[in-house]
Formats: C-alpha cells, structure tokens, sequence
C-alpha cells in the first residue's frame, strides 16, 4: 500500500492525494480534475506523488463513464511525458510498466471513438506520452488545438508563428490575431506520400480514426516554412521539437 504522507506533490505532502482520487473516482467534476491537475502537473512538473497515482488513474481509465476516463488519460499522459524529468521516482517506466500498458490500451480504444476534435487531438498526445515519445508527448495537442505553433527561426532566430487553418496557412514573425495587415510567407505542406516516421503514422491513425481535418493539419506541421525576416526555410517539426 502506498504510504502518500513521504511522497510530495506541487504543493508538499501527498497525503491529500487519496482524497482528491476519490473524488474524481466519484464525480468527475471539473474542479475536482483541476485540482488533481494543479497538484500532480503543475504547470507540466511532475513529482513522486504523481507516479503513484498512475494504478488509480489506469482504472479510473477504463471507466465506462467518459468524461472521467477522458480525464484519467490526459492527466497520466501529461504525468509520462514528464517521466524524464527529475523527480525523484526512479525508473518510473519500468517500475509502472503494467499501467503503463493498460493506458495506452484505453487511450488507442478512446481514439476510436472520439468525435470532438479538442478531445482527439489532447488523446493523441496522451498516446505519445504513454509511448515516451519526446517533445511530441508534450507540444502536439496545443499546437493542434489552436492550429498554430509558435517558434523560433534556425537562420536569424526570430520568434516566428506557424499558423495553419481557418485563419490561413502561412509563417509570420506579427501577431496576425491584431492585425491582418501582416507579412506572411505560405507553408509548404508535406504530401502524404513523403511523410514519414511520426508524421505518417500521426497521418495514418487520423484518418483511419475518421478525423481528416487531424490528418490535414498533420501535413502542415510536418511539412516547412520559410522565415519572412531572413528568408530562411526550415522543417516545421523540427522547430516544434527543437529546444528553445
């Protein structure tokens, strides 16, 4: 049985953390989940106490109730993408390896039958994390999700936006959400058939889940773009991933 009173969250003493399980066990409010949240992956920190949470959220996983399996995968997605990190938990992947494996069972069955975009693209990251893919684990969903990605140019190291979707498709070095009077230079996006790697099987899993706007915007951030300050081009992926 885990002794929560040594082990430490955000905040100190995980001592709270049973109770805050229960609560989201229980009834999946938002607040109950923000709160899991702040204490386990404040602001993408994890610590000893978040780890030890993986058994309960692997079951809260497979509950028949959605929202809060929804919940349970995200937040243990968000939990092993910051396995890396230094924690204090030791080898988190072998020591968890069996939870490990049920939640990536439940986040590809949850895949299946997502109809929300939001929700899609936040589970596909989750997926990432419980496979330990770095950078991806922890910068698909938001870039996604707001149909931008914010970088910096490998030429002259300007911070560029890459911008895909109702709003166009371009790279500009303005904030293009004040003005639409702002220089742009037009992506490149990769065809099908040249992705490969993560890329293609990101594309591939889109489309076969139904989602092709996913699979779209897949081919712009694994496509290129070119600098409007240097005329540098570069690969939009490897700017997502790239240290800062």
């Amino acid at each position: 049985m885990t002794d929560w009173s040594r082990l430490s969250h955000a905040y100190g003493s995980a001592e709270d953390i049973p109770a805050l399980l229960a609560r989201v066990e229980a009834e999946p409010a938002p607040e109950a989940w923000t709160d899991l949240w702040s204490a386990l992956c404040h602001q993408g920190s994890v610590y000893p106490a978040s780890f030890a949470a993986l058994p309960r959220l692997a079951g809260a996983a497979g509950s028949d109730d959605r929202v809060r399996a929804v919940n349970a995968l995200n937040l243990a997605g968000a939990i092993m993408a910051g396995a890396g990190q230094p924690h204090g938990a030791g080898d988190v992947r072998a020591r968890y390896a069996a939870e490990v494996a049920t939640l990536l069972a439940a986040v590809n069955h949850r895949l299946r039958t997502a109809t929300d975009r939001g929700e899609y693209v936040d589970l596909l990251e989750s997926m990432l994390g419980f496979e330990g893919v770095a950078g991806w684990s922890e910068d698909l969903a938001w870039g996604l999700g707001n149909e931008e990605y914010e970088v910096s140019c490998p030429g002259c190291g300007t911070d560029l936006f890459v911008v895909f979707g109702e709003r166009g498709f371009f790279c500009t070095a303005e904030d293009h959400a004040l003005s639409d009077d702002v220089e742009t230079r037009p992506l490149r996006p990769a065809g099908p058939a040249e992705l490969e790697g993560l890329g293609r099987r990101l594309h591939d899993i889109a489309l076969a889940d139904g989602h092709h706007d996913v699979a779209h915007a897949l081919t712009f951030v694994f496509g290129s773009a070119t600098c409007p300050e240097c005329e540098a081009g570069f690969s939009v992926a490897e700017r997502i991933t790239s240290p800062s």
